[in-house]
């Protein structure tokens, strides 16, 4: 008994071994998990991070609407507004199943004014998640498709633009595209400046799409505002008056400019025909040129005046001369330089007045090529006025060498150059500011830009006068305004032809200056080749000037000048006067 208790126990065979073999993969397992785990977290993390990340990471843009352009009283000109798209997940609408619904399809694609199988082309391809359906709709039509309720279409709201003035200010202001990019004018010039940049908020969700934790937030960036110096009411003014005058005569377009003579702000500057950016339907590449700054023409006798100051300038004449114009001819080379007919002796101001081609050719004679021209280039013909427009044209001013006799005639009464209409308003700005040059503006300014005087004020003053004449008694009756001095020049040209020489076209023109006594504005006006008879200067451009003068001094309330030219009542009461 004693000895079987005593009798040694025997372990199974192979116990020993499955131990040991229990243990080393057991420690295997271990040193795997810990290997991997040392590779995920420090060896390569970044990785399986990216894909937590695009697990539960989210992000929103903030998105900002584009900066508005105003007028120089803060009235808009261009603003953004908020306007619903309609987009759709062709996935979702796949599981749904909701192209069986075929009625709320043919709603939805005569809502937006298109066929049905071709909005339904659009969805058909289950692995998209985003396809446009129609782009910034109006309220009505978003209600509309809230109503129809089709399941994976939806909508999310962006912002469009809106330019309240319509074409009246079109040129100026220009346009962008549907996805709010600048493409025409200051929206393209200052596209980066108008557009700011959004914000954006990152955070993390769970997997029931609730928020956890907020990971970082960029404020956005606001765009900035435009403030032009145009006057919103005088832009109206100038078009409304040009577009008239475009269809009474017949004419191919025309341009008008009211500058400011004191800052060099641009008030008004306006072209015909003109665009309206609201509506795309009908745009047309030609309408929406600025074609005030891009279009150069032959200002013709709108430069005597210069030639006139040019002869000052250089102590050549002065005001009271007296330049013979007999028999109302000349021959120079070979050609004939002539006015209508002989006027004999005239004055300096009756030169201007009577617009005679004789007398600023002898004048110009008198000068030399080189005088003249410095005065040209010092009234800012053949270099850009300071605007800083898309397009700008600077005209033709030839700096040649050799000028024949005849070619220095043409030069004086407005041939052989070449001006934009803001070129040409420029230089009557410098005269109707005592001969003080400065650049052109289209923004307001607090305070007048930096000047250069390039005229003897004495000289610039008599010129002026010199035009008064002009209006009140010469070639541009038609230019006078009730109560104000006006004082302004003609211009009628010859349109070349593209085969070289003159053609049958005309280019009407009118350059002014209001009120004499303290000049405020200059104004001027181009007719290109008017259609009926009346192509001149004084009849097609002149009275269009005085429109916008008229309703130009009354805006600014710039008192009378002239009270003897017109009838002053003074209200009474009871309705009488």
């Amino acid at each position: 008994m004693v000895m079987a208790k005593r009798k040694k126990r025997t372990e199974p065979a192979g116990t020993r071994w499955r131990f040991y073999t229990a243990v080393i993969v057991l420690f295997g397992v271990f040193t795997v998990l810990v290997a991997r785990a040392a590779y995920i977290q420090v060896i390569s993390p970044d990785r399986f991070s990216l894909q937590g990340d695009m697990r539960s990471l989210r992000s929103d843009s903030l998105p900002v609407q584009r900066g508005s352009i105003v007028d120089r009283h803060g009235r808009e000109l261009a603003v953004s507004v908020p306007v619903e798209t309609v987009w759709a997940d062709p996935k979702r609408i796949d599981e749904h199943n909701a192209l069986a619904d075929s009625r709320r399809w043919q709603a939805l694609a005569e809502t937006f004014r298109m066929n049905r199988e071709a909005l339904v082309e659009k969805v058909d391809d289950p692995s998209k998640r985003f396809v446009y359906l129609q782009r910034k709709v109006t309220p009505s039509e978003a209600d509309y498709v809230k109503q129809l309720n089709i399941p994976g279409v939806y909508l999310k709201t962006e912002s469009r633009r809106y330019y309240p003035t319509g074409e009246i200010a079109a040129h100026v202001v220009g346009l962008t595209n549907i996805d709010g990019e600048g493409q025409e004018g200051l929206e393209l010039l200052y596209d980066e400046h108008l557009t700011g940049q959004p914000g954006k908020r990152v955070y993390r969700k769970d997997a029931q799409g609730r928020v956890v934790e907020e990971i970082s937030q960029t404020e956005a960036q606001q765009p900035k505002q435009l403030t032009l110096s145009i006057d919103q009411r005088i832009q109206a003014t100038a078009y409304t008056e040009l577009k008239k005058a475009v269809r009474y005569n017949q004419a191919t377009s025309g341009s008008a400019i009211v500058l400011d003579v004191d800052t060099g702000e641009i008030l008004a500057m306006v072209n015909s025909p003109s665009f309206n950016p609201n509506n795309r339907a009908d745009l047309q590449s030609y309408k929406m040129r600025n074609r005030a700054i891009t279009d150069s023409y032959e200002p013709g006798s709108t430069v005597k005046p210069l030639v006139v100051l040019s002869a000052l300038e250089n102590g050549r004449h002065k005001a009271g001369d007296v330049i013979d114009t007999s028999p109302g001819w000349l021959r120079l080379g070979g050609r004939r330089v002539s006015d209508p007919r002989n006027r004999g002796e005239l004055t300096l101001t009756e030169v201007l007045k009577h617009s005679s081609n004789v007398g600023v050719t002898k004048m110009a004679l008198d000068l030399g090529v080189d005088p003249l021209l410095q005065t040209y280039a010092d009234a800012g013909f053949g270099s850009d006025t300071g605007v800083a427009l898309l397009g700008e044209g600077m005209g033709l001013l030839s700096d040649r060498r050799r000028w024949s006799e005849f070619e220095l005639a043409t030069l004086s009464y407005g041939y052989g150059l070449s001006v934009t209409t803001l070129q040409l308003a420029k230089a009557y700005s410098i005269i109707a500011s005592g001969g003080i040059k400065r650049p052109l503006t289209i923004f307001r300014q607090e305070s007048p830009l930096p000047g250069e005087q390039v005229f003897n004020p004495d000289n610039t003053r008599a010129v002026l006068h010199m035009m008064e004449e002009v209006v009140s008694d010469g070639t541009a009756k038609q230019a006078q305004v009730p109560g104000y001095r006006i004082a302004g020049k003609t211009g009628t040209t010859r349109k070349t032809k593209a085969t070289g020489g003159y053609g049958d076209e005309y280019v009407a023109l009118f350059a002014g200056i209001a009120p004499v006594s303290n000049p405020e504005v200059v104004v001027v006006v181009t007719i290109n080749e008017p259609g009926t008879d009346d192509y001149y200067g004084g009849t097609a451009a002149a009275p269009v000037f005085s429109s916008i003068v008229a309703q130009t001094m009354r805006l600014l309330n710039v008192p009378p000048d002239n009270p003897n030219d017109t009838e002053i009542r003074a209200a009474g009461f009871g309705g009488q006067q």
